[in-house]
């Protein structure tokens, strides 16, 4: 792939490219469940789901964080709180911002709350 003139751009440049587009899209998803009108949520769900399914077939993944062990190989602990409960200590209790790997490398650690 070429990108600005002179510039050789490989494939996981380009599919970092995209990881914003996902958040926004994953954002206004999150917006829209509460509204009424329930089109406008379908629409941006259909663009999603073809646009991660595209990723994930070049060979994009998400991180699975939520309710698992804290790992610094694929989580960034952006905050510490108290666990809810003694099952919860040092696990991802919330996540900010989904991470992702590209063909097993990760391109974006997930940004985490831990449990304590």
């Amino acid at each position: 792939f070429t990108g600005a003139p002179g510039k050789l751009v490989d494939l996981a440049d380009t599919i970092k490219g995209f990881i914003p587009v996902l958040d926004d899209l994953d954002a206004a998803m999150k917006v829209l469940e509460n509204a009424e009108d329930k089109s406008s949520l379908e629409g941006i769900e259909l663009i999603y789901n073809k646009l991660f399914d595209y990723l994930k077939s070049c060979g994009l993944e998400k991180v699975d964080a939520l309710g698992k062990d804290f790992d610094t190989d694929f989580h960034e602990a952006l905050t510490q709180v108290p666990a809810p409960t003694p099952e919860m200590k040092g696990k991802v209790i919330e996540v900010f911002k989904t991470g992702y790997t590209f063909k097993g490398k990760v391109i974006r650690y997930a940004n985490v709350v831990v449990g304590m």
